[in-house]
């Protein structure tokens, strides 16, 4: 009977052992099959597709199936809707970037990219054009092949630099360049500028003025040989009224030989330059004759010309040509000198220079103006109703310039304005 139950507990333990077994392998088929399924949507996501899902599994409400298939969901879901936006923004990055492009092509300017070494790195249809080789035939070579510039400027500095095409020999080209700052490496981009037309509109222009004031020349000064006689009676006696005509008439005369003789000058500059015959010059006694000779000028406008004389100073220069500045400059201060009754001159001596000032107390110059006052043909002259081209102080500018010195100006509005000329000892 013992035994009978012996091989009763082992046949029980053997049905235990066997169900528990098929209800094991049964499990672990589900998980394998599950893993599978995982396995194959992530596989179908890394390549791209991001419509995948993973359906729901069949007589199974296991809360971790559940749980781990939403979670992949959802997470699909989210890189599907990135994706859409990484392609929305690329669409549109292409679409600014195309009209970026088209922009830059349509000028008429010419845009080169170059690396430190000078090659060529992009390049616009312009520059092919005035080059006369394909985008893909320039990249890599220097551009220095291409364009000649003068040995002394430094291309990755120039400002508006004229340069010479190969290419092009009968055209005129200006050439700035701007460093990149994108990266570590050194690029810079050179824009190209056809000015031929300016050119040739400018030497016309200058033609122009220079035969037009050069016949003008002659009558205005037949006419104030004229007046001359006629104020010292050489024609009969003329009565006061006639005298205060005649002044008028002489006055304006004078303005306007000023006026054809700056436009004349002007001209010789940019045509010859400017040449000098330099000498010794005592300063005290140089400017005092100017002021002799500019005081009566002066006194119609009821002003007064000082000199605050200092130690007397000399220097080497060209007397006409600076005579001619410094009597440019009190011209000026009279003009502007409106609100007051004198104009001082001074000298003075700092290291390495000798400058020479004329200030008047008038109505003082804009702030945003200064800049511009040495500019060619700019003119403040028409504020006050006179005769002006606006060529003076650039005339002046450039004759100081050659004397190797400058001329600055400060100036506070309805206050003080000084010029000073800095010459070097």
């Amino acid at each position: 009977m013992f035994l009978f139950y012996i091989n009763l507990s082992i046949i029980i333990i053997l049905i235990i052992c066997f169900y528990l077994t098929r209800k094991t392998n049964t499990r672990w088929a589900k998980i394998n099959d599950y893993l599978g399924i995982v396995t194959n949507t992530i596989n179908s996501v890394r390549y791209g597709n991001l419509t995948t899902k993973i359906e729901p599994l069949k007589h199974s409400n296991n809360p971790s199936y559940q749980n781990v298939t939403e979670s992949i969901n959802r997470m699909v879901e989210t890189l599907n809707d990135r994706e859409k936006m990484i392609v929305e923004y690329q669409t549109e990055l292409m679409r600014q970037n195309t009209l970026l492009e088209t922009v830059i092509n349509s000028l008429s300017d010419g845009i080169l990219i170059v690396n430190e070494k000078n090659s060529i790195l992009k390049t616009t249809p312009k520059i092919e054009n005035w080059f006369g080789q394909k985008h893909h035939e320039l990249v890599g070579k220097s551009v220095l092949d291409f364009i000649e510039i003068d040995e002394k400027i430094n291309l990755h500095k120039a400002e508006n630099v004229n340069v010479f095409i190969k290419h092009n020999p009968t055209k005129n080209f200006q050439l700035s360049a701007i460093k990149l700052s994108v990266d570590e490496k050194k690029r810079y981009v050179l824009l190209v500028t056809d000015i031929t037309n300016e050119k040739q509109l400018e030497s016309l222009k200058e033609d122009f003025i220079a035969t037009l004031t050069h016949d003008l020349k002659v009558p205005i000064v037949a006419e104030s040989n004229v007046l001359n006689f006629l104020l010292e009676g050489k024609f009969g006696a003329i009565n006061e009224k006639q005298q205060f005509a005649l002044e008028g008439m002489k006055k304006s005369n004078r303005e306007l030989v000023d006026l054809v003789q700056i436009i004349l000058d002007t001209y010789k500059i940019k045509e010859t330059g400017i040449k000098l015959y330099k000498e010794n010059i005592m300063l005290n006694e140089f400017i005092t004759e100017i002021i002799t000779e500019m005081q009566p000028i002066a006194a119609e406008s009821h002003i007064e010309i000082k000199f605050n004389k200092s130690t007397n100073l000399n220097i080497m220069a060209d007397k006409l040509q600076l005579g001619r500045v410094i009597k440019n400059l009190i011209s000026n201060a009279i003009i502007h000198s409106t609100s007051s009754e004198t104009i001082e001159l001074e000298t003075a001596e700092i290291p390495g220079y000798i400058t020479i000032s004329v200030i008047d107390f008038g109505q003082g110059i804009p702030k945003e103006e200064i800049p511009l006052i040495f500019n060619k043909y700019y003119s403040s002259t028409k504020k006050f109703r006179k005769i002006g081209t606006g060529l003076g102080l650039y005339l002046s500018q450039e004759i100081i310039n050659s004397h190797n010195g400058e001329i600055n100006v400060s100036s506070t509005e309805n206050v003080r304005t000084e010029f000073c000329i800095k010459l070097p000892v």
